[in-house]
């Protein structure tokens, strides 16, 4: 899936815009920016990975550890913990392309790396955190 797809941008205007996913996600990245700081740090300084991934999602999931239950915080979203290690292990970054995410990957205390999922697919995005 393209990141425009992700973001619903049309490559024509044939097709009425719907609004972007990401559009209500936002304000739940901003409420849980602290708690996913927090969870970040632990990963890397545990020494469980140099590389968290975030899984924002709004159905059930079976990657990652959840850490924030949209039902219970009464958000749009939930979201998953997991690693770069668990996304090759699982299948999700194939092990020929886990160089090229490493090389991309945003420094990880001043953005959190979340995969979306939604119905349509799936991508990843840095989200800086809040100072």
């Amino acid at each position: 899936m393209e990141p425009e797809e992700l973001l619903n941008e049309e490559r024509n205007n044939e097709a009425p815009k719907k609004e972007s996913p990401l559009v209500s996600l936002e304000p739940d990245l901003k409420f849980f920016n602290e708690s996913i700081r927090e969870v970040a740090v632990e990963i890397i300084s545990e020494g469980i990975s140099n590389f968290p991934i975030f899984i924002a999602h709004q159905h059930e999931l079976s990657l990652g550890e959840l850490i924030l239950d949209r039902h219970d915080l009464n958000t749009s979203w939930s979201i998953h913990a997991s690693t770069l290690e668990e996304f090759v292990e699982k299948g999700v970054i194939k092990e020929i392309l886990k160089e090229r995410f490493t090389s991309t990957y945003k420094n990880p205390h001043d953005f959190m790396c979340v995969f979306v999922v939604v119905p349509e697919g799936a991508n990843f995005i840095y989200y800086p955190y809040v100072k």
